[in-house]
This record gives C-alpha cells, structure tokens and sequence, in this order.
C-alpha cells in the first residue's frame, strides 16, 4: 500500500505548499506582482496535473488490461488489430501535448506583457537601492531632499499602495533578491545594475530570501519586509533618518567609547557617531529591527550577547570576526547597541 502511495507524495507536498498563505509564499497574493505569478502558477498546476492524470490513467488501464490478459491465459501476438489505435491514440496524445506547451507559453506571455503594461513610471516611485553582500543585504532609500535619505540593513520597509523601484547590485558574487509575496525573483549580478519594481497591496510582515546559492550561508540571507500604512511608513523613515540616540547611562557611555574607538567602527557605522564604516551593515537603528545578522537570530538581549561574543558561531563563515571581548566590554557593548533603537 505504501508503495502504491509514493508516486503521489509529489502531489501531496505541491498542494500543501500551495494552501499555505504565511510570511513567505508562493502563492501569495500580496502585492501585484506575486498575484500575477501566483494566477501564473495556478494554470501550470492544473494543466501539468490533468497531463499527469491521463498519463496515470492509462498506465492503470494498460497495467489492468495486462493483469485480465495473463489470468484468462490468452496472449496477443503483435500485430493482431491493435497497431492502429495505438498510432490514432499517440498522434492524438502528440497534438495534446504541443496544444498544452503552446497553451503554457501563451500564459506566460500575456502574464509577463499584462505586469509590465502595469508598472508606474520609476521616475513617480518610491526608489529603493538594494545591495548584496556574503552573506546580507545594504538597504538605501533615496529621496530629492538628501537629508530625509535612509540607511539600514536587512529589512526593507514599504508603504501600501506605493509602487518602490528597487535597484539591485551585488557586491561580490550572484545574488536573488525574492519576496515571493510581493513579486518575482531578480538576480543581482556583479558588475551589472537590474530593477525590480514592488507594488505591495496589503499591509502586513513577509520574509525576502536571497534566491541564488551565493556561499555557505546562503540560507542566511533573509529580509524582514514590513508593508505598513503611508503614515507609519512616514514615521519609521523620519525615525531611521534620525541620528543615533546618544548614550543614556555609564554602562551605554562605555559602549559607545569601545564602539567608536576599536575595532568595530572600521567596520560599522552609527550616524551622529565617529563610527563610519562602510562594509559592514549600518547599526544606526539596530535594536529597532526585528532579527540580527540577515535574518539568522530574533532580534532579543540573548541574541545581541551571543552575536557579539561569537559571531561565527551562529553563522560561520561570515566577514564579522572574532574579537575576544572581555566580560565588561561584552556588557557595555550589547548594552550600547541594544539602546539603538
């Protein structure tokens, strides 16, 4: 019996994919794009599983007939009247087939001309620039008026009902941008600038994936993606164009200190701070986004200590090194950034 089940396993785990509506599907139907894709994909599986029913169907038939041959004793030799329903019936399965393919290549035709007759002007759009780098992503927001331009890392913040052209560069190897919420994947390749234009329709929290294998930790390299109402979009950039909050108390004030002063400036970056790095992910407003290291960790107190005491133990490989901080400095640092909201 388990046998006889396994062929339909496919099928099972197909449509169990399909039903699940959650932070990242691919049957989302949550902004223009992904609904496009998502009616797109919907004609491929009911086209491919009526193929595979009649395929079914008929070795069932063949298999029963042969079943009934064998228990009455009787053979077919070759040739005895069979030959040509068999030529009727696979010209007949030939011309279904290329009328299937045909029928397919359609779809994705006017699919694809329908999403770009869609598109806004970039030059009416929210413009976004997205960089990949192993293993996270560089999030810009760019405005006419420079000082209400953004920086941040790992989340990317959008107002309903506002397209966003989204600029892609990668740094270093081939990246995939894709919410598969929102839209369809674009490559970010080295050397080359592409665009993706995110047309969000409902507010709510998703999940972008890098899409292209791009190294060892090429699982984590997720986006926090928050649709929100104009005026929260509003707020959170107002908040995110905003300087660093200035240290509060003697332990956050020792935190800032080691911050500016060692090694990690050279790398990082807090605005209204000596700490200008820029290889590594802005920490402007760190503590206010909802995971650590693109994705891997919830953004929690445990998880800033653990991060910073060994960053290559939760993701190995990663550019940020080991420093050695002794237990003083763990406290005041993780205190510091943890104030970053």
């Amino acid at each position: 019996m388990r046998r006889r089940l396994l062929p339909l396993l496919p099928l099972l785990l197909v449509g169990s994919a399909c039903s699940v509506d959650g932070i990242q599907s691919v049957g989302g139907r949550d902004g223009q794009g992904g609904a496009a894709i998502a009616d797109l994909f919907g004609i491929f599986l009911v086209a491919t599983l009526l193929f595979a029913a009649v395929v079914a169907a008929f070795l069932g038939a063949a298999a029963l007939r042969r079943r009934g041959r064998r228990a009455d004793g009787i053979e077919d030799p070759e040739g005895s009247g069979t030959e040509r329903p068999l030529k009727t019936g696979l010209i007949v399965w030939i011309a279904a087939v290329a009328i299937g393919l045909f029928g397919l290549t359609l779809a994705s035709h006017l699919t694809d001309r329908s999403m770009a007759r869609a598109l806004p002007d970039p030059a009416s759009a929210l413009r976004i620039e997205i960089v990949a780098n192993q293993w996270w992503w560089d999030v810009r927001y760019h405005f006419r008026d420079p000082s209400r331009d953004v920086r941040t890392a790992n989340e990317l913040h959008l107002p309903a009902g506002v397209p966003a052209h989204v600029t892609l560069k990668s740094n270093d190897v081939i990246h995939s941008f894709w919410v598969p919420n929102l839209a369809g994947k674009q490559d970010l390749i080295p050397g080359r600038i592409t665009d993706l234009m995110l047309i969000p329709r409902k507010t709510g929290v998703y999940r972008g994936q890098c899409a292209e294998f791009c190294g060892m930790q090429h699982a984590h390299m997720a986006l926090d993606v928050t649709v929100e109402p104009r005026e929260a979009f509003e707020r959170w950039r107002a908040h995110n164009a905003a300087p660093a909050v200035p240290p509060t108390n003697a332990l956050t004030r020792a935190g800032y200190d080691y911050f500016t002063t060692r090694e990690c400036s050279t790398c990082h970056a807090i605005a209204g701070t000596p700490a200008s790095g820029q290889v590594a992910p802005d920490l402007t407003h760190f503590a206010s986004r909802r995971s650590i290291a693109a994705g891997t960790l919830p953004m929690s107190r445990g998880h800033i200590y653990a991060w910073i005491a060994d960053p290559q133990g939760p993701k190995p490989g990663n550019a940020m090194p080991y420093i050695g901080l002794e237990a003083d400095e763990l406290h005041a640092v993780a205190a510091y950034l943890e104030s970053l909201k």
